[in-house]
């Protein structure tokens, strides 16, 4: 169990390795002390070996790998979803062209943060959204999270709309991927939002709550809140 510094949920703590839910593929914030400043990338995790290394992607920077040399001091942290962790290691051995990873030693020491147990990330998201009736209807998502999104709509859904499909594309990295994700949802809340423009009525919003969301999606989506964490906190909920 991880031992709490203070009461608060914020206060750091010291984390057991499972508890990073460490994922291969997983992205991780890379930060590099080689100059006055801290440099801040973002990397992705390989693999590892329990208790000697970890293997991670070298970042890439304006389309060429970063320096890396053997000794460099960094600090990684992952964010889980749940907690954001982080840790000091070193650069064991680089591997260049074609593959650039690189061999780091295994956490010792794990710092992390508790947060609320699902984020929400503003977005600007068009989707579908297919109800009960079978009949598609366009939405836009204006928050979303690993367990669910909230959604608005011109149109009012029917009342009996239980369990809906919802479907939507979502840009990742590297390489601005898009991946089409589509998942069961369930309607948590129903509400209206401000209008969109003087004169126009307001519209439709919807809570969902995500059903049996694929892993990989499920990946995609803590990445999506992680980076918004590290880069932009005006886009958390």
């Amino acid at each position: 169990m991880a031992s709490s510094a203070s009461a608060g949920d914020s206060a750091p703590r010291v984390y057991e390795f499972e508890q990073m839910n460490l994922q291969v593929g997983g992205r991780v914030q890379f930060i590099t002390h080689r100059t006055l400043k801290p440099i801040q990338h973002f990397s992705s995790v390989i693999g590892w070996v329990r208790d000697e290394y970890l293997i991670v992607k070298i970042p890439f920077e304006n389309g060429a790998p970063i320096a890396l040399n053997e000794g460099d001091k960094l600090t990684l942290r992952v964010f889980s979803g749940v907690n954001v962790c982080s840790f000091s290691c070193v650069v064991q051995r680089v591997f260049q062209r074609p593959l650039y990873y690189a061999h780091v030693t295994f956490p010792d020491q794990i710092q992390g943060t508790n947060l609320r147990t699902a984020m929400r990330v503003k977005v600007d998201i068009p989707a579908q959204l297919k109800g009960s009736a079978e009949i598609e209807q366009r939405v836009f998502i204006v928050n979303l999270s690993v367990s669910g999104a909230l959604v608005e709509t011109a149109q009012q859904l029917a009342q009996d709309t239980g369990e809906v499909a919802l479907k939507f594309t979502l840009i990742t990295q590297p390489g601005n991927r898009e991946v089409m994700i589509t998942t069961k949802a369930i309607i948590r809340n129903a509400g209206t939002a401000k209008a969109p423009g003087p004169n126009l009525p307001p519209l439709f919003s919807y809570g969902l709550q995500f059903i049996d969301l694929d892993h990989a999606h499920y990946l995609m989506l803590q990445n999506l809140t992680y980076e918004a964490l590290i880069a932009d906190r005006q886009k958390i909920v």
